[in-house]
């Protein structure tokens, strides 16, 4: 069809899509889905080729949260019945992240549950940040600690950050209704100031909240805007004990048109396979490999993801490899940007989403709010994202280890898959293993 012709032209030069034709892609019918991934996957495969990077998430701190993220399972009221801790020791974390990177993960992302650091928390993760790099050399480190004030970042990353995450999860014009203790310009301000501190930046959305595509649209090309270097794609869980609980409105379908709309506009950007996708595309999810090129590998911040070795399975028979330690994920042209630096986009309108300048094939030059609950990232998904951590709270003691939490609703393709989500009860804050 000429409208995914004149999409895969575009994003192999790197030139954006008009609005009216990402809106064309979410609008495209079923019979059209597999044109859809095959055109969009043209355009993952030029910048990345058939690789995968696999993150690893470590949560520092979790529920307890003052913020009240609709979407949250660790926000101000919830009655999920996750896990409860306080601060993981440097040791503990950098024990959780080693089984991340045993499993093939290159990057970590240190997550806590709060509005944002103060001083004292800056201070406890940069001392965890020494630890995880001492004991992992040359794995990458992205702090997600919330909304950041004058000089946070700056000192995250003296202490060895390579990437900070923080989400814009939804558009602005409907972010006061899923979000009332802070504003979606706190969100862009916190990822402007990683950015200025020569972090790379990671932020993103997440889908099935009740949204339009139109709100889809306008979420992603904010984000181009912005000029991440990831952005991470969550899909809602829908938490029992959360307001969003009942939002079950993703199909397979859907979840793989957004993924490829999130390509299309954003052609070189490392695209993020994020929380619930086990939940939504389940059996499909290998399809969706075509279109992102990084995925979390194992559990997410409050719920369970599948096996690890699972996901290194999927990686493998459907043809893609496992990004190794020493490939650098970003194209050329943006991986040079971000080593000189550059901490604002390019405007041009052949930039891609925030590409800095220009550049050729990316084979050769390659970086939480949980969907499903987590405070930005957190819960069951994945882009890190949280709302941050701010004062120090009491431990509250987590719930039975054997308890699960499900959602009970209809999704929009028939019974909720209520068997695919459970909360986490292994890894940090527990005595069990982690699932890696």
């Amino acid at each position: 069809m000429d409208l995914l012709n004149t999409l895969v032209d575009k994003g192999l030069r790197r030139e954006l899509p008009t609005r009216e034709e990402a809106l064309a892609v979410l609008a495209t019918s079923d019979d059209e889905l597999l044109d859809v991934v095959a055109a969009a996957g043209k355009v993952r495969r030029q910048w990345f080729g058939r690789r995968v990077k696999l993150n690893y998430l470590v949560n520092l701190k979790s529920g307890l949260c003052p913020e009240d993220c609709s979407y949250c399972s660790q926000r101000l009221g919830s009655k999920a019945g996750i896990l409860k801790y306080t601060w993981l020791k440097p040791d503990e974390a950098s024990k959780a992240a080693a089984a991340g990177v045993a499993g093939g993960a290159k990057r970590v992302c240190l997550v806590a549950s709060g509005r944002g650091p103060t001083d004292r928390d800056v201070d406890r993760v940069s001392k965890t940040i020494e630890a995880i790099k001492e004991e992992n050399d040359g794995v990458e480190v992205c702090a997600c600690l919330g909304l950041l004030t004058d000089g946070q970042a700056d000192r995250l990353r003296s202490a060895g950050a390579d990437a900070y995450n923080h989400n814009l999860n939804t558009s602005e014009e409907t972010y006061g209704a899923i979000t009332t203790t802070h504003t979606y310009a706190d969100r862009v301000e916190t990822v402007q100031q990683a950015q200025a501190a020569g972090l790379s930046a990671c932020s993103g959305l997440i889908a099935g909240m009740g949204e339009s595509d139109k709100d889809l649209v306008d979420v992603v090309f904010a984000l181009r805007d912005l000029d991440p270097d990831s952005v991470p794609v969550n899909f809602l869980i829908p938490f029992e004990g959360t307001p969003l609980a009942k939002e079950w409105n993703l199909t397979p379908q859907r979840c793989l048109r957004i993924l490829a709309m999130v390509r299309f506009v954003c052609p070189d950007v490392e695209v993020r396979l994020a929380g619930g996708r086990e939940v939504h595309l389940r059996s499909m999810q290998p399809l969706a490999l075509h279109l992102v090129n990084s995925i979390f590998l194992g559990d997410y911040l409050t719920s369970e993801g599948q096996a690890g070795q699972t996901d290194l399975d999927m990686i493998a028979d459907a043809g893609f490899e496992v990004e190794g330690a020493g490939t650098t994920t970003l194209p050329r042209h943006r991986a040079d940007a971000l080593a000189g630096g550059c901490g604002t986009q390019d405007a041009t309108a052949g930039a891609g989403c925030g590409s800095h300048g220009t550049g050729g094939a990316g084979d050769n030059g390659s970086p939480e709010a949980s969907a499903a609950g987590g405070c930005g990232s957190h819960g069951g998904g994945g882009g890190c994202g949280p709302c941050g951590g701010h004062a120090e709270q009491e431990p509250v003691a987590a719930t039975d280890a054997g308890e699960s939490v499900t959602a009970s609703r209809t999704d929009a393709n028939g019974p909720a898959r209520t068997d695919l989500v459970a909360v986490r009860r292994r890894g940090a804050g527990t005595e069990l293993a982690p699932n890696a």
